[in-house]
């Protein structure tokens, strides 16, 4: 599918990026943590989730002031849960969106619960992945603290640790992947004072309001946001379902995506991918011999023969072959198809 991007400008005149993908009743991604709209176009699994999304459905995200395409000089006096809520407010009314089902990830849950009981009007569904009520549970006093020091005086330091948290299982390719993109959205001091406020959040005042049904989806063993407070979030919905999902990766287009969208297809009316093409892609990866596995794992990172080469040392003309039985394998036509494959087997 085709993404495009536009700003939509704060009234203090500060200028917000978003993103738009497909078409039909919008489903609004509010801003997670640290994002770029055009960059993380890019990365494979993000996409495919969100063209899964954007099946019969127009797709919005945005970047955060201070982060991504956004503009970067951020006062120090918006960290705040209100201004996130007007920078939303303020994507909806650029794209003239009236209602709109919100997709709450990560952070970003907060600000669809805290629209959603501020603006019941404009919400017709709700649906919330990785979330958490209270943010001062997330962690006793002194990590939290010591973490949000971390990434202002050593963001590269930093970014590694939550990578850690962020996806236990990943490779340790995916982790430089994932640290590379986190430093590039956002210098250290957002970063960290955009993790101060995901701590300082608490938005469990603001559930009980909601009026809009709500779908809680959550995956057992998420180290950054735990199941428990998923639970919180449920039992404090007046109208909500809970899923929980294997894993432990804390992005739902990490690990099995596919999963997720099946979870949340019926809910937003739309078709979720076969669960049987999933099943068959892990069982083709699963026959790829060690080696050509690692080879699909950077693949789907992105990197070109000749990187692939460098970084495994050994000749292009030999991952040039390996790719070449990868698709053979997998009966793929592309390196992009064979990147999707291997999101959907976990090997992301």
């Amino acid at each position: 599918m085709r993404q495009t991007t536009g700003f939509a400008r704060l009234p203090d005149g500060g200028r917000i990026a978003f993103a738009v993908v497909g078409s039909g009743p919008a489903v609004v991604l509010p801003a997670w943590w640290v994002s770029n709209v055009a960059e993380d176009w890019h990365f494979d699994p993000l996409r495919r989730f969100i063209e899964g999304l954007a099946a019969g459905r127009m797709v919005v995200r945005y970047d955060r002031l201070g982060t991504g395409l956004s503009d970067r000089e951020r006062p120090p006096e918006t960290f705040t849960p209100d201004f996130e809520d007007a920078t939303l407010c303020t994507v909806l009314d650029e794209l003239g969106l009236e209602r709109v089902t919100l997709m709450g990830i990560s952070s970003g849950a907060c600000v669809a619960v805290s629209f959603a009981a501020r603006r019941p009007e404009r919400v017709d569904r709700l649906v919330l992945y990785g979330s958490y009520a209270d943010g001062h549970a997330l962690g006793p006093p002194e990590a939290r603290t010591g973490m949000i020091d971390l990434v202002r005086s050593h963001w590269g330091l930093g970014s590694r640790l939550l990578a850690d948290v962020f996806g236990p299982s990943w490779s340790p390719g995916n982790r430089a992947g994932f640290t590379g993109f986190q430093r590039a959205s956002a210098d250290a001091q957002v970063a960290a004072d955009l993790l101060a406020l995901t701590y300082e959040t608490d938005v469990r005042d603001e559930l009980p309001r909601i009026r809009a049904p709500a779908l809680v989806v959550h995956r057992e063993h998420d180290r950054a946001m735990r199941l428990r407070g998923a639970r919180e979030v449920a039992a404090l919905l007046p109208h909500a379902d809970l899923v929980t999902l294997p894993g432990d990766a804390h992005l739902p287009w990490h690990g099995d995506g596919d999963a997720v969208l099946r979870a949340v297809a019926p809910f937003l009316g739309i078709k979720g991918p076969s669960a049987a093409a999933s099943e068959a892609d892990a069982g083709a990866v699963d026959e790829l011999s060690a080696r050509e596995q690692e080879v699909l794992r950077l693949v789907a990172q992105g990197l070109s023969d000749a990187q692939i080469a460098e970084r495994l040392v050994i000749s292009p003309h030999t991952v040039h072959r390996h790719v070449a039985n990868i698709l053979a394998k997998l009966r793929l036509p592309t390196r992009a198809a064979a990147a999707a494959a291997a999101g959907r087997a976990g090997l992301l």
